[in-house]
């Protein structure tokens, strides 16, 4: 019933959004675009278990980011472009970017034994005497638990490694993994010698002047993190980081997503070309490759990837066909809440993927 229900629902955003469409003049394409993302979110606010929502978009030489609903329920009180996000594991993708530069820069193999880089001795990360490897810790083939079995701290972290048992063939099978990331991450900070918060800030924030993402907030920074709702409207608690952030734990707002989807966006940038590359086919509708989700429709190549933390979701949309990309953030968090925002986002890069710079 539930699926029936989302599929109604899902529907009737893509109707509604259409019969929204009159014979419209716009002065430029930025009116246009904004208008595009205006109806979305208005045709989404309609179902009362979203209260707010943020959108990103970049097209060709135009950026837009836009905000409606509220944050808290009742006070009338919209998202704007300093408000902050968890971006949940999107956070994936920057690390994925990280594990290209290295690829890049010769600091690690992707065929490498991942315990090379591990201090102690972990005979169980193997199965029928093949090893990890970088590459299938990128992939989520690694065989790995979804989530870490010790995660209180670092050290509790390897601890937990010594406990995991592969039980058939590594680097076949496509399994979630929240525990593989981290693990990654450790390796890049090690071959790095560097804390690998500081590797994202070098490499990836400051050169693209993205000042407001970032693991740890200071005190005004909090004051601008949004909460989060569950189904049942009550605010859920934000997330804290206890291990290096490889899988979830950054912060961003719709301006710094801005520039993170116009880095994606480049492609003749070596690392970014690098952190497109496919590696595998899933059983699902996509392919993976540096943790970004690759879907190939005929020649176009899109680049996403989901994040979800107790009350607040978002997706990452890339279309380097279109030079576009989409960012969608909501603070609410239910069964059905990545599958809708998905289905908006989406709706929004079909309505504006084709559109013509009016001068």
């Amino acid at each position: 019933m539930k699926k029936l229900l989302l599929g109604i629902f899902l529907v009737a955003i893509v109707i509604s959004c259409k019969d929204n469409k009159k014979e419209r003049k716009f002065e430029n394409s930025s009116d246009e675009i904004s208008n595009i993302v205006e109806e979305n979110a208005i045709t989404l606010l309609k179902d009362e278990r979203f209260h707010s929502v943020s959108i990103a978009v970049v097209k060709d030489e135009i950026e837009i980011s836009k905000h409606y609903g509220e944050l808290e329920i009742g006070k009338e009180n919209p998202p704007n472009d300093s408000t902050v996000y968890e971006i949940a594991s999107v956070t994936k993708t920057f690390l994925g970017t990280i594990a290209a530069k290295a690829v890049l820069d010769g600091k690690i193999n992707l065929n490498d034994d991942v315990r090379i880089y591990l201090e102690q001795s972990y005979p169980n990360l193997e199965f029928d005497k093949k090893p990890v490897t970088i590459k299938h810790l990128l992939t989520h083939t690694s065989g790995f638990p979804n989530f870490p079995i010790k995660g209180e701290n670092k050290p509790d972290f390897f601890e937990g490694l010594k406990e995991i048992k592969i039980e058939s063939k590594i680097g076949s099978n496509y399994a979630y993994s929240n525990t593989a990331p981290e693990l990654m991450a450790y390796i890049i900070e090690k071959v790095y010698d560097m804390p690998y918060e500081q590797l994202l800030s070098k490499y990836i924030f400051v050169p693209n002047e993205m000042k407001s993402t970032k693991f740890d907030l200071n005190e005004e920074e909090q004051s601008r993190l949004i909460k989060g709702y569950n189904d049942e409207n009550e605010l859920m608690p934000n997330f804290k980081r206890n291990l290096w952030g490889g899988t979830v734990g950054l912060h961003s707002t719709t301006s710094d997503l801005l520039k993170y989807i116009r880095l994606q966006l480049d492609e003749t940038n070596p690392i970014i070309k690098e952190s497109h590359k496919e590696f595998l086919e899933t059983p699902y509708d996509f392919s993976i490759g540096y943790h970004w989700n690759i879907i190939k429709e005929n020649d176009n190549i899109i680049y996403r990837h989901h994040g979800g933390i107790f009350g607040m979701q978002n997706w990452l949309m890339i279309y380097p066909k279109y030079n576009m990309g989409v960012s969608i953030l909501s603070n609410t968090s239910f069964d059905e809440t990545g599958d809708i925002l998905e289905e908006i986002a989406e709706n929004i890069a079909e309505e504006i993927k084709d559109l013509k710079k009016i001068d």
